[in-house]
């Protein structure tokens, strides 16, 4: 019996690490940007509750991600060689079980905060297989980009409702705050594409800049600026401010119309989920100043 358990939680670290990463790559392009969002659009009155706003984009992401790399993992051999599946960590079947596992616990999870999360994570779970299951990752872009916006939205409306103080409503800064996510993620979430596009292309994915090729580079440059300034103005945002959070925002855009390999693409998404984090925190700078 002592054996039995002590071989059990050897493989703890092991599969703990495993879903891990799962989310490796989300880390940077869903987790901290949603949670940056929440604090500041909530806002977050109670540091106790930063724990619980994580763990929940965290769980969530794990789920859509499970789900999204078993749909095709022979992309993920193409691209990311390193994710548990190619990697051998997991096997196929095992993935697809927990990928399965995991939407009752979210719901479950959900369903402790209030009946509002509750219904935030079965919206989440309806996108998730819309976008996996269903083949809207690998229909129009368009599609795709939309769809991308309101799946990151039920992220931010959860985490929002956890961190505030009345998980059962959303205030109008907070509305206002997700509404603009929205749009912030369907008109630049292929940001994220230009990186992939070798595996993409493999899978016959019709992503943005596979379709306009170098033209696609101007789809990144003109909405990050339209945004930065929109932001600045209907956020109150002081001239100084809005002009290094724009100025940040072309240096993002410019980034992306000289990149030409899948290293400089990689560095041009980093600094792309700096200034999304950024747009996120601006509603605590209008809670500040009203």
């Amino acid at each position: 019996m002592c054996r039995g358990s002590l071989g059990t939680l050897r493989h703890v670290p092991y599969f703990l690490y495993t879903l891990f990463l799962f989310t490796k790559s989300d880390i940077k392009t869903t987790v901290i940007p949603i949670t940056s969002l929440a604090i500041a659009s909530a806002p977050i009155d109670d540091i106790s509750r930063l724990p619980h706003v994580i763990f929940w984009v965290w769980f969530h992401v794990l789920h859509f991600d499970i789900a999204n790399q078993t749909v095709d993992p022979k992309e993920d051999e193409l691209n990311k060689s390193e994710r548990p599946i190619p990697a051998k960590r997991i096997t196929l079947s095992q993935a697809k079980f927990l990928r399965w596992l995991l939407v009752p616990m979210c719901w479950r999870l959900s369903g402790l905060y209030s009946a509002e999360v509750l219904y935030v994570s079965i919206v989440n779970v309806a996108l998730t297989i819309l976008y996996n299951e269903l083949g809207a990752a690998k229909g129009h872009w368009v599609v795709r980009n939309v769809l991308n916006g309101f799946g990151m939205a039920s992220f931010e409306t959860g985490t929002t409702l956890i961190a505030g103080s009345d998980p059962q409503r959303l205030d109008r800064v907070a509305m206002c705050s997700i509404l603009a996510s929205v749009g912030i993620f369907s008109t630049t979430i292929h940001t994220q594409d230009f990186k992939d596009m070798e595996g993409d292309r493999t899978v016959g994915r019709r992503t943005i800049p596979i379709v306009f090729g170098d033209a696609a580079k101007y789809t990144v440059i003109v909405p990050l600026l339209a945004w930065s300034i929109g932001l600045s103005v209907f956020w109150g945002i002081d001239y100084a401010t809005a002009v290094v959070f724009t100025a940040f925002s072309a240096h993002v855009g410019m980034l992306y119309l000289r990149a030409k390999t899948v290293s400089e693409y990689q560095v041009a998404f980093y600094w792309y989920n700096a200034w999304l984090t950024c747009a996120h925190a601006l509603p605590a700078y209008y809670r500040v100043l009203s």
